[in-house]
């Protein structure tokens, strides 16, 4: 199969670190990278990114193969695996990076996104307003080579240990099957 053949999703659901750890075990998910997406700075860094002022938020882009799973299937797991009600925080990290985002690249996408959220906000909201944005990708910029994978090369961490982890336990008991 050629690379021709994957898709392009971007995701903003709290940390990078988070996301990354979860889409990476998913079946169809052929490479996931973090990076920052929605910004006006040329370049920007992590140092710039953290300080809120930037427009980005953490994001994540995955390269997956439709064949094995679906853009609307991957949109489901975005929705279960963040809080998408609260508006620029996740957990302990709190700042617009940590925005609740889908970045679509095709007005499929868009659809797609549109009509999920829809869905999700009809079936799980309880009658809490979604937060998340739907917005087009403009540009992707590539996180620092240490953020990328952090989870799989840092376990031990304290960060890990006590933000990743139980997203990834909650991930895995409601997706086992799709996982690799």
């Amino acid at each position: 199969m050629s690379r021709n053949d994957f898709e392009i999703a971007v995701f903003g659901g709290g940390c990078f670190w988070c996301t990354e750890a979860i889409f990476a075990k998913v079946k169809g998910v052929i490479i996931v990278k973090c990076g920052y997406a929605g910004g006006n700075v040329q370049n920007p860094t992590y140092l710039q990114v953290s300080e809120g002022n930037t427009g980005y938020a953490e994001v994540i882009q995955l390269e997956f193969d439709p064949k094995i799973i679906s853009y609307s299937e991957l949109l489901d797991i975005f929705w279960h695996i963040h809080n998408p009600f609260t508006l620029n925080r996740q957990g302990p990290d709190i700042g617009t990076q940590y925005r609740s985002v889908i970045f679509y690249t095709t007005d499929k996408q868009q659809e797609e996104a549109q009509k999920s959220m829809k869905f999700y906000s009809e079936s799980e909201a309880a009658g809490n307003p979604v937060v998340t944005k739907i917005l087009p990708l403009e540009k992707f910029y590539l996180a620092e080579e240490y953020h990328q994978n952090y989870f799989e090369k840092n376990p031990t961490q304290p960060y890990c240990q006590l933000v990743i982890n139980p997203k990834l336990n909650k991930f895995l008991e409601r997706y086992q099957d799709k996982l690799k």
